[in-house]
């Protein structure tokens, strides 16, 4: 068996950058994989050429020069994958049929090849897992070689090419990508605005009692010096709904204690308001504790729509496509948030408040994949990260908006109309490659993929089309396989005590996550100082966690990582408890650096959940977790009726539950450096009190 020269590789890794020696190396690593495939897989070839070309001197050792040799290494390291016999027979019957008919096993195989490959292209955690290909993080790149090759072999026979190479081919991330990607920044920034705009519209409001007889109501100001003679004081400020009995009916400009029965307190119908802002409480007349219900929820129904969205929204998507689901979400959502704006009651703005984010909410899932699709997959990550980003800038500006506008008429108005306008702009977006493939439309297909060659100052080849096209034709006169129900994919799952606990905790963490994300948002308005000023800060500290999220998750151990961010939210969240009141900067610092933990911890939480369960259940595990977690958004409007019974109480509960969830970490499995699992039995032997250095060697 050949031997691998890990320190030639180490010494190419570096890009290609037009020096003779690299440029000698660059022409080995040609000859080697033309050599490679023998002329009997040409499309591999190009395959291989334009990966070499865009990775520009990956090059393989120079002793690797027959095929036996190369498949006899991948038996070696993907012996713990499948049955290594049943590869080598797969690959060399795929060699011999000339990329025709199949047989079932061999067809089973390159699924499940292509199935790994497409965690790892498409995760940017998942990528990190490779390494355990080779045994060792040092020998990262052979690893990629090994699975690329070995992928194309089976990609070859199913398709001849992968969509990854394709977007190697036509560019994985040139002009119209950008483009692209700058366009489908408009959704995201509407579905912020989505999102929390009853943050502002139903905004309870600081206000006190009317006092007709000292004062007259085109000249009442909230704070006057006889004030405190009239009305009850609670935490330093006037009592919302409350004030003294008058001893006399007589109007004077200026009340005294002896004008008052200071004895008798009564409840009042008429306020005077501390700033001239106009949410739905004072339009409403939404007003003292027996109406507080009525403002949260508000926030409850927004976030019951939102689930529901989730349902419809992909179903919609799947079967009219990516670009058609993102203009009719956005065109009903932003006409519905309008017509909101013209509500008459308190009635027909909850109906709208749920219709909008029920018809228009999901444009940010549709506007993701729209954006990413065609980004390569060294793009992806950073992707990702900036969806992030301008999600956290949009919510951001809506704070930014309320400092100007403060009528929630004219607010939502202000939110809701650019979206109309720019479905002029999103109309030039294309639609989903991927769909148009999945629905046997790859002459469309075609067409967008040479547009984007051509923006790109590429060309797409004709082997890559009639690949395409042979490829989906042959998929099309195929019967479709019949996926497992969600229930019998439970059930599967119930079968393991290890994974059943494992999914219980699962989903308490994701609940924990969500309400605590979202009750944090909420309160942010609560604050003392300019409740603008601090919705904005709080939307602001996002963005340093989506960026740091990539660089920590690299160098730390995913289970120590979601144990930390929990631990410090809870941690900080109680701590706040012991700051006086009037220490303002110091509560404010520890609600931002909460909130920073928490979103932190919720990023990590994406990608741990993906890679604790199998495969084939990894998809619906993961969703269920998701709406599980959708339950902490529906709880979260509820914290300001928490206050009312004590008003830590909010900050309590969510640093309580924090602490509790970080525990229940700990009983998770470590998966940093380690390869997905494939079944059950794979994810239940994921041992929490294994080492990573024992399952990269295993």
């Amino acid at each position: 068996m050949a031997t691998f020269d890990f320190k030639t590789i180490n010494a190419v890794v570096p890009s290609f950058d037009g020096k003779p020696e690299n440029v000698k190396m660059f022409i080995k690593a040609i000859k080697i994989a033309r050599d490679l495939a023998k002329d009997n897989e040409p499309m591999l070839v190009r395959v291989l050429e334009t990966k070499l070309i865009g990775k520009a001197a990956q090059a393989m050792p120079e002793d690797i020069m027959k095929i036996d040799d190369f498949i006899a290494e991948i038996k070696k390291r993907f012996e713990e994958k499948t049955d290594p016999l049943k590869v080598i027979a797969a690959i060399k019957a795929i060699r011999k049929s000339d990329n025709k008919a199949i047989g079932e096993e061999i067809e089973l195989l390159t699924n499940k090849l292509m199935a790994f490959w497409h965690d790892c292209m498409n995760d940017g955690a998942a990528a990190g897992q490779l390494t355990v290909v080779v045994s060792s993080a040092k020998r990262y790149t052979f690893a990629m070689q090994v699975c690329q090759v070995f992928y194309a072999y089976g990609r070859v026979a199913m398709a001849g090419i992968a969509f990854d190479d394709i977007l190697i081919e036509i560019g994985s991330f040139g002009r119209f990508q950008l483009r692209q990607f700058l366009l489908m920044i408009l959704p995201l920034v509407f579905n912020a605005f989505s999102n929390l705009s009853y943050v502002f519209t139903a905004a309870d409001l600081q206000y006190r009692c009317f006092i007709p007889t000292c004062e007259n109501r085109s000249n009442a100001i909230y704070q006057t010096d006889w004030l405190q003679a009239a009305v009850p004081y609670e935490n330093n400020l006037p009592a919302k709904c409350l004030r003294y009995e008058p001893l006399t009916n007589t109007t004077t400009d200026h009340c005294r204690a002896n004008d008052f029965n200071q004895s008798v307190i009564a409840q009042c119908s008429s306020f005077v308001y501390q700033e001239p802002t106009v949410t739905i409480v004072n339009e409403f007349n939404l007003t003292c504790d027996e109406n507080i219900w009525k403002i949260t929820l508000v926030g409850t129904i927004h976030s019951v729509a939102q689930a529901l969205a989730l349902l419809i929204g992909g179903m919609f998507s799947d079967r009219y496509g990516r670009k058609w689901a993102l203009l009719i979400c956005i065109a009903l959502g932003s006409s519905l948030g309008i017509v909101r704006s013209f509500s008459v009651n308190y009635e027909m703005f909850l109906v709208f408040e749920f219709l909008e984010p029920l018809l228009g909410s999901t444009m940010y899932t549709t506007a993701f994949i729209l954006g990413q699709e065609l980004v390569g997959p060294k793009k992806r990550v950073l992707a990702k990260s900036m969806c992030l980003v301008v999600f956290a800038l949009g919510e951001a500006f809506m704070g930014l908006i309320a400092m100007f506008i403060h009528n929630w008429r004219y607010y939502l108005l202000a939110l809701f109309v650019p979206g109309l306008v720019s479905l002029t702009f999103l109309w030039t977006a294309k639609e989903s490659v991927r769909w148009l493939l999945s629905k046997g439309r790859q002459g469309e297909a075609i067409v967008i993929l040479q547009h984007v060659a051509r923006v790109n100052g590429k060309t797409l080849s004709g082997n890559t089309q009639k690949a395409l096209d042979d490829h989906y034709q042959r998929e099309l006169a195929e019967p479709a396989e019949q996926s497992a129900s969600f229930g019998d994919q439970l059930l599967e799952v119930m079968k393991s005590k290890r994974l059943t606990i494992r999914l219980l905790i699962c989903s308490f963490c994701w609940f924990t996550n969500v309400m605590v994300y979202y009750g944090l948002t909420l309160n942010s308005v609560s604050l003392a100082g300019d409740k603008n000023v601090n919705f904005i800060l709080i939307t602001l500290v996002e963005i340093p966690a989506a960026l740091s999220m990539n660089f920590i998750m690299n160098r730390f151990p995913r289970r120590m990582t979601q144990f930390v961010s929990l631990a410090i939210c809870g941690l900080l969240c109680l701590v706040t408890l012991l700051i006086p009141t009037d220490i303002f900067w110091m509560n404010t610092l520890m609600f931002l650096l909460s909130k920073m933990a928490i979103s932190f911890s919720f990023g990590v939480l994406y990608i741990y959940t993906a890679e604790i369960f199998p495969t084939n259940l990894r998809q619906s595990l993961l969703s269920m977790c998701s709406m599980i977690g959708r339950l902490g958004a529906i709880v979260a409007p509820q914290m300001p009726l928490l206050a009312k019974v004590w008003k830590p109480l909010p900050m309590v509960l969510f640093g309580s539950i924090a602490l509790f969830s970080a525990v229940t970490i700990l009983k998770f499995p470590e998966t940093g450096n380690i390869r997905l699992p494939n079944t059950a039995s794979e994810a239940e032997n994921l041992r929490a009190d294994s080492s990573d250095s024992e399952r990269s060697e295993s």
